[in-house]
């Protein structure tokens, strides 16, 4: 993927960066000492010894870097990185002992003396300098022993820095192809979940009055035009979620009697803000379905309100005498789900189930 590759360069370029300003650290401090010393010279053969010793630190970082160290961090094989390392590390070591130090390869005291005529160490001769035995396991070497830990350990450090970073967006795309196919396999229930319940009224309404059938083929028919071209889609406008509503609650009108009041209370004009297609319907849905009975005066209210980037939608309806208990209803289910997956807790629902009255009140962002 794209993203891996730039999660490798910039690591890349981390330690580029790093080794940069290292071997750029000893030529700034010689740089220094002839600015603020008038008595010593720019010293390429001490500059190139300091190289030569960085240079084999860098050569056991890029073997740790590439070879060993994913196989800690990648393929976590953790036996055979530590064999690896102790590996390298000795052979190291062999090669540090078995080297002179940076102190024997400086020029003699006489030519330094000859330089410094008045060296404020003068008259305060030196002890004599000894040879160290070769093999021998000196403090200088004790130092290159810890840097060359250190660096390892850096190594690793940033290598699992940026797998971290690589494996939380992974994680991340992951999470978001989830959503989106559990938000898909939901609206696949919620739409005919929907039409069943509208074919249904359509159904009652050409044994009780064909005439008002045919008009709710026409509402059926802008509300088929909705779901087909706007329900597959993450947002839609305010206005056409509202105007969808209207069709519905129309449609439902013409099949119930005056005994059934009815209120709508949207907005004609809305902000251009979008919400998830067919959420709120459902609530309106059930409303009609258990709230209504036909043996005495029921109600259902349904208001929106935008206020601050929020919508505030209210549900109220009256219980019928023998609730609907059909069995294996997926739409409530199914938009709570929808709200968990996309906002979290960044909205609230209240639904209060009374004796009397069945009452929902939903807060959510609007984009």
């Amino acid at each position: 993927m794209k993203w891996m590759q730039e999660q490798r360069k910039y690591e890349n370029l981390t330690y580029l960066a790093l080794w940069g300003m290292l071997f750029a650290v000893p030529v700034l401090s010689l740089y220094i000492r002839t600015v603020n010393d008038p008595y010593y010279t720019f010293n390429w053969d001490e500059l190139m010894l300091i190289w030569r010793q960085f240079g084999m630190f860098l050569l056991v970082f890029l073997l740790h870097n590439f070879l060993l160290a994913p196989l800690l961090v990648y393929r976590h094989k953790r036996v055979l990185y530590i064999c690896s390392v102790a590996v390298i590390t000795a052979l190291f070591m062999v090669f540090q002992c078995t080297h002179k130090p940076m102190e024997e390869n400086r020029p003699p005291r006489e030519h330094m003396e000859m330089m410094h005529p008045h060296h404020p160490d003068e008259g305060h001769p030196r002890p004599p300098h000894h040879q160290r035995p070769p093999g021998f396991m000196g403090e200088h070497d004790i130092v290159a022993l810890i840097i060359l830990l250190l660096m390892l350990g850096m190594n690793l450090g940033i290598k699992y820095y940026f797998k971290s970073r690589h494996d939380a967006k992974q994680l991340m795309a992951l999470e978001k192809e989830n959503l989106e196919q559990q938000l898909e396999y939901l609206k696949y229930q919620i739409n005919p979940h929907f039409f069943m319940n509208t074919l249904n009224n359509i159904h009652a309404l050409v044994d009780i009055d064909p005439e008002k059938a045919k008009d709710t083929i026409l509402e059926l028919s802008k509300m088929m035009r909705f779901v087909l071209y706007e329900g597959d889609k993450k947002g839609v406008p305010l206005t056409r979620e509202f105007d969808f509503i209207r069709h519905y609650i129309s449609l439902m009108r013409l099949r119930y009697t005056d005994k059934v009041e009815v209120t709508v209370d949207l907005p004609i004009e809305a902000p251009d803000y979008e919400l998830p297609p067919l959420m709120l319907i459902t609530f309106i849905e059930n409303a009609f379905k258990h709230g209504i009975s036909y043996q005495h005066e029921s109600f259902v209210h349904v208001k929106a309100a935008i206020k601050n980037g929020r919508l505030h939608f209210e549900c109220h309806n009256s219980k019928a005498d023998k609730p609907n208990e059909e069995k294996g209803g997926v739409g409530l289910a199914n938009v709570k789900q929808r709200l968990n997956l996309l906002f979290g807790e960044n909205y609230t629902l209240n639904i209060q189930d009374e004796p009397d009255t069945y009452n929902v009140e939903l807060e959510i962002p609007l984009t």
